[in-house]
């Protein structure tokens, strides 16, 4: 059995008192522990601070986007190492688990090419500069420069690698040192990739420390130079942000928290078309993939009522023909939960669905002797405003279908419902009626996937996160936002308006180089 170590001070730490134990959701068998007690938070984060802090920042954004390719490459020469601890610990399928390696390797390697193309500086102009005298000698520009702290990273368990990587690429390209946190549960994979990054030596000592297990007082020794980005449950995510300290030193704060995504069915789509076909595919594909485990997943489903029995026999035969069992077994695509909390949750959530609408197929019963297996589970609704549907996240793989009358402003109304999500899909062949929905729906999502005939071959279906565009929402998602290219970087950055001489700050003069920044 693996005891998990933690990263801290420029060395490895094992855990004192009590532990938590990790499992293998397919057999119950426990794998490993993990224990923070003993760590020195504070120190902790003074060793980020005068430490790896200043290491990065004496680097330009290019030389900081060679590290990240180097940790890309160290990564992907584990990739089937990473895959079997994911299969073991975390439950997933070998697709599955690609999935979240793979994500983490590309978007090391995305910001990578991103600190290339930035080249030899150390800053960022943020949009145009701007007159402000009689003439232009008197000028303004806007840049981001780094700040001075640390980013404390508490990571979801769904996407041990994934979830971990992508906010370690935005922090490390702005010159930021990273203080890892990952969801205990399936932490054997985050602690291997740790142990990975500390052996190949990409990164300046003290801009990578790893905590497995409990992140202790930490955030009571955060300052206003410092940040935390937080993925996980909306409740954890509004006791965050209440935090004492966090308020008293108004230390900057990105959630990523619960989200009721939602898919919306146009009625104009025919039978068989693209369009249609790509519709079912999508929302089976989001209740299985990780076990409906992905804070991207689809939990509403909007379709016209003329068409909710056929669309639910659609969904109902896609979802039943999703092979559940062993996730070793390399036939089988949908695993267990990750862990025996997730199962307690996803069967109560299921239950309490029950309630309010009626069960096409699935349900919260145990399905195997052995390990946290349900199954994928659709139910449908008389009442699409009921308010059961659009105030809990189940998740897992289940979705309830929701019936509307095929306006495209109620299908964003109803949408709103929900009170902010991560990503709507919307499908449809009416132009009119895309631009409608996602223009209503924009204020409620952080991002609007409009599905057509014409972009079906080539689309990825809108639970796939890239880092070019934003991941995050408003409201119950969150409010926050990661990755967007460099608006990623953004959140590490401080703005900072220059005001003086054209000829002294204008980019021509400041600096060689042009980049510019995206307005955050």
């Amino acid at each position: 059995m693996q005891t998990l170590t933690s990263y801290v001070q420029g060395r490895w730490h094992t855990g004192t008192g009590a532990s938590v134990a990790l499992h293998n959701p397919t057999t119950e068998a426990q794998l490993a522990t993990a224990s923070s007690g003993g760590i020195d938070f504070k120190g902790v984060l003074e060793h980020a601070r005068s430490k790896g802090g200043p290491a990065l920042r004496a680097l330009t954004f290019a030389q900081r986007g060679e590290l990240l390719d180097k940790l890309s490459k160290a990564i992907h020469a584990h990739r089937d190492e990473l895959i079997e601890l994911s299969i073991q610990n975390a439950g997933t399928p070998r697709s599955d688990a690609k999935f979240d390696i793979d994500g983490a390797i590309g978007t090391l390697a995305f910001y990578g090419r991103l600190g290339a193309e930035l080249g030899a500086r150390t800053f960022l102009y943020d949009g145009p500069g701007v007159q402000l005298g009689r003439t232009a000698r008197f000028w303004g520009e806007h840049v981001l420069v780094p700040r001075l702290g640390a980013a404390v990273h508490i990571n979801a368990f769904n996407f041990p690698a994934w979830n971990m990587m992508e906010k370690v690429a935005c922090a490390l390209l702005a010159g930021t040192p990273v203080i890892e946190k990952p969801g205990t549960p399936t932490a054997l994979v985050a602690w291997r990739i740790a142990e990975l990054t500390i052996a190949s030596g990409a990164l300046p000592e003290g801009a990578f420390q790893f905590i497995a297990g409990s992140v202790g007082d930490l955030l009571e020794h955060l300052t206003s130079q410092d940040c935390l980005a937080f993925t996980g449950s909306s409740g954890t995510a509004a006791k965050l942000r209440g935090h004492t300290n966090l308020v008293r030193h108004n230390v900057r704060v990105n959630f990523e928290a619960d989200s009721l995504n939602a898919a919306v069915f146009a009625p104009d789509l025919e039978a068989g078309s693209d369009a249609f076909n790509l519709f079912v595919a999508n929302v089976a594909l989001d209740m299985t993939q990780k076990t409906g485990q992905k804070c991207t997943a689809v939990r509403r489903v909007f379709v016209p009522k003329e068409r909710v029995d056929e669309l639910t026999a659609e969904i109902v035969a896609a979802a039943n023909a999703v092979k559940l069992g062993d996730p070793s077994d390399a036939a089988v695509r949908m695993g267990p939960l990750a862990s025996a909390d997730q199962f307690r949750d996803v069967r109560a959530g299921i239950e309490r669905l029950a309630k309010h609408a009626k069960l096409a197929t699935g349900g919260a019963a145990s399905i195997r002797e052995k390990g946290y297996f349900v199954a994928p589970t659709v139910f449908v609704a008389s009442d699409a405003r009921n308010a059961a549907f659009h105030a809990e996240e189940v998740f897992g793989p289940c979705a309830t279908i929701l019936p509307y009358s095929g306006d495209a402003r109620e299908a964003a109304e109803l949408v709103g419902l929900g009170g902010g999500s991560l990503v709507t899909s919307v499908y449809s062949n009416d132009t009119a009626f895309l631009e409608a929905a996602a223009l209503g729906i924009g204020p409620w999502s952080g991002r609007v996937w409009l599905g057509s005939d014409k972009m079906a071959e080539q689309s990825l279906a809108p639970g796939m996160v890239l880092p070019q565009m934003i991941h995050g929402g408003p409201g119950r998602a969150g409010g926050g936002e990661e990755l967007g290219g460099l608006r990623g970087l953004s959140f590490y950055l401080q703005r900072v308006a220059l005001q003086g001489f054209k000829g002294v700050i204008a980019p021509e003069s400041f600096v060689a180089s042009k980049a510019a920044a995206p307005s955050a």
